[in-house]
């Protein structure tokens, strides 16, 4: 079962009337990364706001409090290089060379990227959509 429908469903409301962000969905995924880099997870939690919702593959969680997307930060096995990022009104889609956290090393091959889409209301991340993977080119 995919959530794709889900995604779409959050970008249509995002598009479609909300109000204006204190930080922009850049600003959001670059405070993010280095959070991810710097391991942490705090900060990263705090990016995010209650109620979030996360999809990675198949599975969809919600990120209900704070303690909640410190967890889910803290599991994520890589941080990540931003190698280049799109915005779109309140969402923006980044690529990421994957990368050792300080707690552990990233199992994912040399040259590893992740793509995942943010939607960011109000300075606070609603929707993490992993939306891929791939091996970079000539790394």
């Amino acid at each position: 079962m995919r959530f794709r429908p889900l995604a779409a469903a959050v970008l249509a409301l995002v598009f479609t009337g909300c109000g204006a962000s204190t930080a922009s969905p850049r600003d959001v995924v670059r405070a993010w990364a280095r959070a991810l880099h710097a391991d942490d997870n705090e900060a990263a939690a705090s990016l995010f706001a209650l109620d979030a919702a996360v999809v990675q593959g198949d599975q969809l969680i919600y990120l209900r409090t704070h303690a909640d997307a410190v967890r889910w930060n803290a599991r994520l096995p890589c941080s990540g290089t931003i190698v280049s990022m799109r915005e779109n009104g309140s969402a923006a889609t980044a690529t990421f060379r994957l990368g050792d956290r300080k707690s552990r090393r990233c199992v994912d091959p040399p040259g590893a990227e992740a793509i995942a889409l943010f939607v960011v209301e109000h300075g606070k991340i609603i929707l993490w959509d992993q939306i891929g993977s791939q091996i970079a080119i000539g790394h």
